[in-house]
């Protein structure tokens, strides 16, 4: 089974980890027109065309479309009607995700582990099948609107999984060597921070791996507390944020506000060249955050040397961060939609295991200048 990342990480608690994840399969988001949607990342981000089900497929209630690029696999799904729980999901939150699809060997006893230990149950495990094979999938909740879906599907051969017929489509974009998933961030409402990390320790085995308060995440404005959680053996991380007291309002409260609740703030995408990318990217219409230039003239004495040339980082607005292992380049999209919620990141780790906490501040004041321009601060 392909493992869905490129970080050496150790694994030598898996023999003890009730809940090994083999990484991220794949982002579902509800979103308000997907055909649309498809397009968009296909022509920005540079996805292909993978899978599709809606009513030629036999399914009446909604449509679905499948994008990959490299070991990136979104799926975009729209109601046909109201009176349906995706057309309710996206009038209170805007497109958004859905659902955090976890790869698994065995799906059912992945529910069983968590829903045992508190997990409320979204799916009981279940068995999908074609001529292709079978993909046996659970799920569970977790915060806001938001689902964990274990899927299993080692004994499937098809294009995506059973329901979905191979998109064809003779438009597909050169790709702008996005890999895979990062992690995903989650943001939580008031005093929800403990509850949330309590639940990824005790119902899913993960371990807070790095802790950041209102003292590292903070401008003259506003602040922010996150935990970053990982699963046991290193495959996948959830950072969570909670809002702190500020003199203004925070980006998570803007977001709280503007999404209606809970859920994924930001998808972030590993790369492998992040100048190559991002360059590609913002050619596409792709809109960065961008850092005052003044960010650069002491950086380089803060983080040490770098393999790349600082002149483009400084033109593309790239964020530098170092920690014991390394370094990491990194950089976040404007919102993707028009509500101030859902973006992404695009990361390139040079050994950093970390989230960029030396970025927090320039980040924060830049997203800060957003927030003014919309009337939100």
């Amino acid at each position: 089974m392909e493992i869905l990342t490129e970080e050496k990480i150790s694994t030598s608690n898996t023999t003890t980890d009730f809940l090994p994840l083999e990484g991220t399969d794949y982002v579902e988001f509800y979103v308000g027109n997907a055909k649309q949607a498809a397009h968009f990342y296909k022509t920005a981000f540079g996805f292909k065309s993978i899978a599709y089900a809606g009513p030629e497929t036999g399914v009446k209630e909604k449509c679905s479309y499948v994008i990959r690029q490299n070991k990136l696999t979104f799926v975009l799904t729209t109601a046909l009607k109201t009176d349906n729980v995706i057309a309710d999901h996206v009038y209170k939150h805007g497109d958004g995700v859905k659902f955090l699809v976890l790869r698994v060997n065995d799906a059912t006893n992945a529910w069983h582990e968590t829903t045992k230990r508190g997990g409320k149950s979204f799916m009981e495990p279940k068995i999908f099948t074609d001529a292709q094979g079978e993909v046996i999938m659970s799920g569970i909740h977790t915060y806001g609107e938001t689902v964990h879906l274990f899927i299993e599907r080692k004994n499937y051969k098809g294009i995506f999984m059973p329901g979905f017929v191979e998109w064809k489509s003779n438009y597909n974009p050169t790709e702008t060597g996005l890999q895979y998933v990062d992690h995903c961030v989650g943001n939580v409402g008031w005093n929800q921070m403990n509850k949330w990390v309590a639940f990824y320790e005790d119902v899913m085995g993960f371990k807070n791996i790095l802790s950041f308060d209102d003292k590292d995440i903070s401008t003259e404005y506003s602040a922010l507390m996150s935990k970053v959680m990982s699963s046991g053996n290193g495959y996948v991380k959830f950072p969570i944020n909670e809002p702190a007291e500020g003199k203004k309002k925070s980006q998570v409260e803007e977001y709280l506000d503007f999404y209606n609740g809970e859920g994924v703030q930001h998808v972030a995408i590993a790369t492998k060249n992040i100048i190559e990318t991002v360059t590609e990217l913002q050619s596409r219409g792709v809109e960065f955050l961008k850092v005052p230039t003044s960010y650069y003239d002491t950086i380089l004495d803060r983080v040490g040397h770098i393999d790349e040339d600082l002149k483009p980082l400084k033109e593309l607005g790239i964020l530098i961060d170092k920690d014991d292992e390394g370094y990491l380049l990194q950089i976040f999209t404007k919102p993707l939609q028009d509500r101030p919620t859902l973006f992404f990141e695009i990361i390139q780790r040079k050994g950093a295991k970390s989230f960029g906490k030396g970025n927090f501040k320039a980040l924060f004041e830049a997203l800060e200048r957003e927030q003014a321009l919309r009337g939100n601060l």
